[in-house]
Parts: C-alpha cells; structure tokens; sequence
C-alpha cells in the first residue's frame, strides 16, 4: 500500500460519531483507522457484487454454451462503430 496522501472529511451527527467512537474503542483502533477499514471492506464488497456471480450447475451450463456460441452480426453495429462519433466532429466556432 503507498503512503496516504489523500484526504476525506465527513460530517456526522453526534449519535453516529458516538457509535463510531465506541465501535473504534471496542476494536482497538482508533476512529479513522475503524472508519477507513468498515469503508474499505463496504466498498470492496460492493464492487465484488458486480464482477463476481455464482451459478448453480444448470445455470452454468446454459451460460457456458452461451459463451462458447460465435458471435453473431446485429445489424447496423459495424456501420455504427466504423462511422464518426460526436468526440470526432470539429468544435463548433459559434459558440454552441
């Protein structure tokens, strides 16, 4: 991990910083270790929800086969991703 530099700052009621601090003590730690570890670990197990999913074995299966399928044309997509997009169009000059 590299050297903190980064900062947050929160703002709390006095309940929840009560809870934080009585929580911080019960640990051990101090307040802003507590905070950053509960965070982190909220955070990263959000963000597993998204790229991690478990199947039963039917469910695999029909996933795996749907993997294994070549890919098929939809219409207009090559034209769609060969064209132009709106962040290769000339700014405009009139201020629009």
């Amino acid at each position: 991990m590299s050297a903190k530099a980064e900062r947050l700052h929160l703002r709390v009621d006095a309940e929840q910083k009560a809870l934080l601090e009585a929580a911080s003590a019960a640990t051990g730690e101090s307040v802003s270790t507590f905070v950053l570890t509960a965070a982190t670990e909220a955070a990263a197990d959000i963000l597993a929800d998204r790229r991690v999913f478990v199947l039963d074995q039917q469910a695999w299966q029909v996933f795996d086969e749907a993997l294994s399928r070549p890919a098929g044309d939809v219409a207009g997509l090559r034209e769609l991703l060969a064209g132009p997009t709106v962040l290769d169009r000339a700014p405009a000059h009139d201020g629009t």
